[in-house]
């Protein structure tokens, strides 16, 4: 069985201050077009973000380091604001605030890895093919993961405390004198689940449009 090198734990801050600490923040990406409601929902979410980032730093102690999914290098923050990431305003605010963004993604590992997220979203004929596409995902997530968990051990210092703004499910085996707390306000569940939903119905919609007889 594999070891487990580190866990998620509420944010019930009894905690020690001392120690190397991340604030694990579920990165929510909306779609490019958003009905009004995830709209609402995701401006929610990310001022309840906000809040709890708040008030975990007046029980344990600032912020000093950003980690963040999906930038290669500390000059890319900007690109938040371009892709219409809402995490945005939580870094621009701890920025100003003293923190600073340590990268952790590799620039070639990173655009090979979205290469094959795109690859898999086609609607692939054969079982084959898309084997051996899985196959190749797999092997870049497991990369990407490992450059991911090194980054943060050689960056993370002792006694310091980080956010990670990273998309759920994706296994990074956190080093194990690392404590992890899981920012998750109330809105998170909600917005995820309006979100599949319009997935789910955009997708019916597909379905029924290509099942349509033609003349």
């Amino acid at each position: 069985m594999p070891e487990v090198l580190g866990k998620i734990e509420k944010p019930e801050v009894s905690q020690f201050k001392n120690g190397r600490k991340i604030f694990f923040v579920p990165l929510i990406v909306t779609p490019l077009e958003e009905t009004s409601t995830i709209t609402d929902l995701a401006a929610k979410y990310w001022r309840e973000v906000a809040e709890q980032l708040n008030n975990l730093e007046s029980k344990l102690s600032q912020i000093k380091r950003i980690y963040h999914e999906l930038l290669p290098s500390e000059e890319s923050v900007k690109q938040l604001a371009i892709m219409k990431i809402g995490s945005h305003h939580i870094v621009e605010s701890l920025i100003t605030n003293g923190a600073v963004i340590s990268a952790i993604e590799d620039d070639d590992i990173m655009r090979e890895f979205l290469d094959w997220n795109l690859c898999l979203s086609l609607q692939l004929q054969s079982p084959k093919v898309f084997s051996k596409l899985y196959a190749s995902f797999q092997e870049i997530v497991r990369q990407r993961n490992e450059h991911i968990a090194k980054c943060i051990n050689d960056t993370l210092e002792a006694d310091e405390k980080a956010v990670l703004f990273m998309r759920e499910g994706h296994h990074v085996q956190f080093p194990s004198d690392v404590q992890v707390f899981y920012v998750a306000p109330p809105t998170l569940d909600i917005l995820q689940r309006t979100l599949r939903e319009q997935q789910e119905n955009e997708h019916k919609q597909r379905h029924d449009g290509e099942s349509s007889p033609k003349f």
